[in-house]
């Protein structure tokens, strides 16, 4: 069966969705019609993220970022500290990891610096989950640990959240009583306070251990209180997985006819929020169902959509890929059996097999690094063989009419790599002139005008016009490249709802010129898939090796025939930036089928 997961979801209350709404637009008219004072304002930019978390993940980033500008503005390190928090949260819901440790780590801060425990026991909780989202079951634990340390007395809603978390990393690590002696610990203290939202939470934490142990009566006991309480206080991630754990538990016990029922209805609400981890979660438990009824054509149809949203990342997408090549097999259909069989075999590999047993956290490497460590291989071992025959010609004294010629082509060829690099070079000192230039001369003359002009038009426009100057600076050379490629791209591209970003390996800084190659190139993909490729999802995947670097990325957009497409002017700078950093670059596509773009460097 497939493994039931526990979600780990940050606490914030949750009212019933319609009243939520209702509130909000109520909160939104009073920003936009009255006039308030900052602390007023910052009030209503809490109030609206806080209940945008429950239903709208897209509201909740614009309203937390407007609140975070304004508390920045007035210097007000604790109001700083919740819309980072707020935003850690609602990243890590749109899983944008790393982007979510950014905001939370800011938020700890600024938290911090306000002195302020109560904030801090807050993100050093929410740290912990992120970290245990990411396997890092020890820094998890750490951060757990430090939240609990400020709240001695047991019975308070923070100790309780403390004893949920500890029980979820048992439960993790295999130790199934431990798991259910912190979980009944953590739902007594919950139900003495009347802490519904704590109280859900622990319930399906319960359900998880004992469908782990197959105690399958008292797992289905433990999700239909988890879902009750979920409808009871609108909380839309939990009514989700709960109906979801629901329908595995009754297709393992083959009431097929619940199991469908409860899946279907969670694929209609996840759909309605918009997590694109719930989405594709209520695909898997329904294609699950339907194999285990023998319906393998449907089974397949609602895989591929699944596939199509992730068709990287170990956990899901290696399950996905099995539950293609089974429905395939069952079908007769041998080419794509294969094909998906294929797909399994590459996302496993890339695993870490010496230390899969021992630690959860290899299981994050994507299907395609396997596959780029074979083409790196591939490309040493030309660049030895080059070395060799150099080496060979020398000892053997090739012709005169052969090494002259070798001589030439070779002095062509770095001409060409010289003038590339100068160009490159060129262009990296002028955008960093020009940048510097705009920043440091222009930027401060009109700050220095605006403060003649307080309260007036002009002010305003000049206001526009600052602002203006700050985004072609950026926009010239991006100030997250002065702290290395993967925060660059981290900033990038979380610009864009539909582009999640992924950093495999050594975390360090290479060749200056190297990284800005790579952020041009990134930036000219993603926009091309965006511009021109209709694509729903695109994945940025970045893996740093100690010698090498590759960058990929994939879209599910309407692809090209390689045959016949022309290439344009955009596809021809990011070959001839490759090209200046003795670099190689692979496109595979093929129309309807997506595009995906693998640029490889060695550092």
């Amino acid at each position: 069966m497939k493994q039931i997961v526990a979600l780990c979801l940050f606490v914030l209350p949750a009212l019933n969705i319609n009243a939520q709404a209702l509130k909000v637009d109520s909160l939104i008219n009073i920003l936009e019609t009255e006039k308030l004072s900052s602390v007023k304002q910052l009030a209503l930019y809490e109030e609206i993220s806080r209940l945008c978390y429950g239903y709208n993940l897209e509201m909740g980033i614009e309203y937390s970022i407007k609140g975070l500008q304004l508390a920045e503005k007035e210097k007000d390190k604790r109001m700083t500290s919740i819309f980072n928090r707020f935003l850690g949260t609602i990243y890590y819901h749109k899983a944008s990891v790393d982007t979510s440790r950014i905001y939370l780590e800011k938020s700890l801060k600024t938290a911090i610096e306000a002195k302020d425990e109560s904030l801090q026991t807050s993100v050093y909780g929410s740290l912990g989950n992120l970290y245990r989202l990411k396997h890092d079951y020890q820094q998890a634990l750490d951060y757990y640990m430090k939240s609990l340390s400020f709240h001695d007395i047991p019975t308070n809603p923070a100790h309780a959240g403390s004893l949920n978390n500890i029980a979820i990393i048992h439960r993790i690590q295999n130790n199934p009583d431990r798991a259910i002696y912190y979980f009944n610990q953590a739902l007594e203290v919950s139900r003495q306070l009347n802490l519904k939202q704590q109280e859900m939470e622990v319930d399906y934490g319960l359900g998880t251990v004992y469908a782990d142990i197959k105690d399958l009566v008292r797992a289905e006991e433990s999700f239909k209180r988890t879902l009750a309480i979920s409808r009871e206080i609108g909380n839309k991630p939990y009514e989700i997985i709960s109906m979801n754990s629901l329908a595995t538990c009754f297709s393992i016990s083959k009431n097929f006819g619940k199991a469908l029922e409860y899946a279907q209805e969670g694929l209609t609400v996840a759909e309605e929020f918009g997590d694109p981890r719930h989405i594709l979660g209520a695909y898997g438990s329904l294609a699950d169902i339907y194999r285990e009824m023998g319906k393998f054509k449907a089974c397949e149809d609602l895989a591929m959509k699944a596939w199509m949203m992730d068709s990287t990342s170990v956990e899901e997408a290696s399950y996905t890929a099995y539950t293609l090549t089974i429905a395939n097999i069952y079908m007769g259909q041998k080419e794509r059996a294969e094909y998906f069989l294929n797909k399994y075999y590459d996302i496993m590999k890339s695993g870490n097999e010496k230390s899969l047993h021992n630690s959860l956290a290899d299981m994050e490497i994507k299907h395609e690094t396997e596959k780029k460590e074979l083409r790196i291989t591939s490309l040493e071992k030309e660049r030895q063989l080059y070395v060799w025959l150099v080496i060979a010609g020398a000892m053997f004294t090739l012709s005169l009419g052969v090494a002259l010629w070798l001589k030439i082509r070779n002095s062509q060829k770095e001409k060409q790599l010289a003038a590339s690099n100068a160009v490159q070079e060129g262009e990296m000192s002028e955008r960093e002139r020009i940048a510097g230039e705009l920043h440091d001369r222009l930027l401060g003359t009109l700050s220095a005008v605006k403060s003649d002009f307080d309260n007036t038009d002009i002010s305003n426009k000049l206001n526009d016009c600052i602002e203006e100057v700050r985004r072609i600076s950026r926009n010239l050379m991006p100030l997250p490249l002065r702290n290395g490629i993967k925060t660059a791209l981290e900033d990038f591209t979380a610009q864009f709802p539909n582009v999640r970003f992924h950093f495999f390996g050594q975390e360090k800084r290479i060749e200056k010129r190297i990284e800005f190659v790579l952020y041009c190139c990134a930036n000219e993909l993603v926009s091309n898939s965006i511009r021109h490729s209709g694509a729903k999802n695109i994945n940025v995947q970045l893996v740093q090796g100690e010698n090498h670097i590759a960058l990929t990325v994939q879209d599910d957009g309407s692809g090209f025939d390689e045959k016949t497409v022309i290439k344009g002017v955009g596809l021809k700078s990011i070959q001839d930036r490759v090209a200046s950093c003795s670099g190689k670059i692979n496109i595979f596509s093929s129309p309807n089928k997506g595009t995906e773009t693998i640029i490889e460097i060695n550092t």
